[in-house]
């Protein structure tokens, strides 16, 4: 059966789409964890999914080739719908997977326990899970390992954010301490293309910057003397000397 769709798919999907992390290559921080979640739950498959907008995407995998599937029969697509781990003991028993092609051919799911990955916003963007072939539980122990596994996975999706951001941050300002060709006349200045553009253009495309435009005081008097209020002193007739 397949999931339904959450609410807010569109700021679930943007939130994913924010990590820049789908098909990306595999790295040593993601596969330890995988590595950890297997380990610890005593499974021979765990995966870091991602759930897309018609597929779930394996960030890190243990005992499974494919690295995604179709989203139609994703076990994850259904764990994202709550915040709580989802546990299935025997897929086979369950009205939502018994006809499931991952259970009744390969990788033949009969065991599958989720936790859905949490952002600090609170976008369920995948899973941490673990999978065997046969039923089986988790212990309370596992069910809390698996947990906090989960948020070390969310914790690398952020750390990698953020050094992004800092890194385009940093490539900003090396732009910026450049020698920057301006026009003498009209102020425009030339960009890398030889292609000259105004002040405003140029900043906008170094950096997520909007412009609110106005008038200085020394403007003001030379382009607009009429509004300009009157600095000068009173005349002075009438005065009592």
């Amino acid at each position: 059966m397949r999931a339904n769709v959450a609410p807010r798919e569109g700021a679930r999907l943007e939130a994913l789409r924010n990590y820049r992390i789908l098909d990306t290559g595999c790295e040593q921080s993601y596969d330890d964890i995988t590595i950890l979640a297997a380990h610890l739950c005593d499974v021979p498959i765990a995966l870091i999914s991602l759930v897309d907008v018609d597929r779930q995407w394996f960030k890190s995998k243990v005992g499974l080739e494919v690295s995604e599937t179709s989203r139609d029969v994703s076990f994850c697509a259904h764990a994202i719908l709550d915040e709580q781990i989802l546990v299935v003991n025997d897929a086979r028993t369950d009205d939502r997977f018994c006809d499931n092609p991952l259970v009744r051919g390969d990788p033949q799911i009969v065991f599958y326990a989720g936790v859905p990955l949490c952002t600090p916003e609170s976008a369920r963007i995948g899973t941490l899970c673990v999978i065997d072939h046969q039923p089986r539980r988790l212990s309370e122990v596992q069910i809390r390992s698996l947990e906090a596994l989960a948020r070390q996975v969310v914790l690398q999706l952020e750390l990698k954010r953020v050094s992004d951001q800092l890194a385009g941050a940093l490539e900003r300002i090396n732009v910026m301490e450049e020698l920057i060709p301006i026009c003498s006349y009209c102020k425009g200045i030339r960009n890398d293309q030889g292609y000259w553009q105004s002040v405003e253009a140029f900043i906008k495309s170094h950096d997520n910057v909007e412009f609110s435009h106005g008038v200085c005081n020394t403007c003001m008097e030379k382009y607009f003397p009429e509004v300009v209020p009157s600095t000068e002193e009173p005349s002075g007739e009438g005065d009592q000397h």
